[in-house]
This record gives structure tokens, C-alpha cells and sequence, in this order.
């Protein structure tokens, strides 16, 4: 719901890199839209065969819950060679250069009474008990309890099987019908699912707040002994911005520069 997979492990094969010289290898959620499918419908896909067809490889995946041993039973076992969305700080993966940054999001429906809200210490937020959804254990829950708030959210399940079910789509879900008034999400989940809802909703990335991380840089995750191919892939970044800076905006990705301010992109 985040940007963080939980998972445990170590690269265990010391100075040696392993990389398929004819296939791109490439690990994935099975079912976490907007990133990614196992049908290839999210935005990491469309990276995937972006760099594919630039490396004259095939692409093939390695498919896994993006929850705890994600990194340990699929980059780190050598089933594939690349995770393509993993935050810049992560020490499971060495990554590469970031390709994009984001930060947590209000989602309001258009024209409530909510419209303009950019911070969670708006005043109008203050009479919506239960009618605040919050994935639990992401950083907004921390601004709402040092703000007193926390009794104004409606929990949703951070860890779940996402081959069964999304706390995030429910969210939205709740939103649209109106059982709850605001939907606190990351960044490229608020995004996607705003612009592909049938309501009209807005989406408003939500300020840094001193002592709580609201944005990330968000980029490759390789092995840590896999220098030459995190070469290969930064170089690859670089050639390639327009079009993944497009793939981005496809998908309502809400991206930000580095002082916060949103980046106005035309998909």
C-alpha cells in the first residue's frame, strides 16, 4: 500500500553477477494494480517491456506477493534479476537511480466539502469520524495521532494477500459511495484509481511533515553484486525518461520534484 515490502533476506551470491544475457528477468506482484499483473495491465509491466525491447531481450516474470519474503523468495533466490519499483533507502536491493518521486495523497470526491484540502490539519477534517480511510502503519496515521485524529479513521489492512483481495480498491470503493469522505493512499494508487473511477475525484499530494516521511524516490532494485547490471540499468533510465515519464502519466502516477512540488505531465 506503500512503499515498503517487508521482506527479509541477503544476497548470497558474493561478487558474482548472475544476470540472463537473453531474458529479462523481472520480479512482480501478481496482482497490484497499478504496478503490476500477472495480465501485464500495470505501469511496471509496461516498464518491463520498455526495457525489454531497449536490452533486445525477452521478458519473463517471477511472480510474488509483495509482502514479507518478496525480496528474499524471488531477487535473492536468482529467480529473476530486476524489481522494478522499490524506494530509494530500502536495504534489502541495491538500487539504482530513482526514475520517479511521489509522496502519500488526499483523496477527496470533486466538489464535497472537502475541495482544497492539502493538509491533514485542516480544520474541516476535524468533525469526519470513521469517515477517514487510512491504510494502517502508513506514515499519514502518524501526522493524524500527533494531531489527536486518530479516532477520526476508518482502518484498512496493510498486509494482505493481494491474490484475494485490495484494502486499497476497497477504499476507493467506500469513497465513491460516500461511506467514507476522504481516502488517505500512496501516491500512484490514488492516482490510478482516481482516474479510472467513474466518480469525479480529486487527488492531492500531501506536504512533507517535520519527523514524518511523506515522499519517496522510487527506483530499480537490483542485487547488491550486481554492479555492472545497475550500470546497465541507470544508462537505460537516462536514455529512456520521455517514455517512462509517459508510462508514468498514463497511469495518474501524482509525481513531485524535489521541493514537493507537483510535476505537471501530459499523458
Amino acid at each position: 500500500m506503500g512503499p515498503d515490502f517487508g521482506a527479509k533476506g541477503a544476497d548470497s551470491a558474493g561478487g558474482i553477477e548472475l544476470i540472463d544475457p537473453k531474458v529479462l528477468r523481472v520480479c512482480a506482484d501478481p496482482n497490484n494494480l497499478p504496478f503490476s499483473n500477472e495480465k501485464g495491465e500495470g505501469f511496471e509491466n509496461k516498464l518491463a517491456e520498455l526495457l525489454a525491447q531497449k536490452l533486445h531481450k525477452e521478458l519473463a516474470y517471477t511472480f510474488y506477493p509483495g509482502a514479507t519474503g518478496f525480496v528474499r523468495n524471488t531477487l535473492n533466490a536468482h529467480l529473476c534479476d530486476v524489481i522494478l519499483g522499490m524506494p530509494q533507502g530500502n536495504d534489502l536491493v541495491q538500487p539504482t537511480n530513482p526514475y520517479y518521486r511521489t509522496t502519500y495523497a488526499i483523496v477527496t470526491r470533486a466538489g464535497s466539502d472537502l475541495d482544497g484540502v492539502e493538509n491533514l490539519d485542516d480544520p474541516r477534517l476535524k468533525d469526519k469520524k470513521g469517515r477517514i480511510g487510512l491504510i494502517a502503519n502508513t506514515p499519514p496515521g502518524n501526522i493524524l495521532a500527533k494531531n489527536g485524529m486518530i479516532g477520526l479513521v476508518k482502518p484498512y489492512a496493510l498486509m494482505v494477500d493481494t491474490r484475494v483481495e485490495s484494502s486499497t480498491a476497497q477504499m476507493i470503493r467506500d469513497l465513491e459511495k460516500g461511506d467514507i469522505d476522504v481516502a488517505l493512499l500512496w501516491g500512484p494508487i490514488a492516482g490510478y484509481y482516481a482516474k479510472k473511477s467513474g466518480a469525479k475525484l480529486t487527488v492531492t499530494p500531501l506536504a512533507e511533515t517535520p519527523g514524518t516521511r511523506m515522499a519517496f524516490r522510487i527506483a530499480f532494485g537490483v542485487r547488491h553484486s550486481d554492479q555492472n547490471w545497475k550500470r546497465e540499468l541507470n544508462t537505460l533510465l537516462a536514455q529512456n525518461k520521455a517514455d517512462i515519464d509517459k508510462i508514468l502519466a498514463d497511469y495518474g502516477v501524482p509525481t513531485i520534484d524535489e521541493a514537493g512540488q507537483p510535476i505537471r505531465t501530459t499523458p
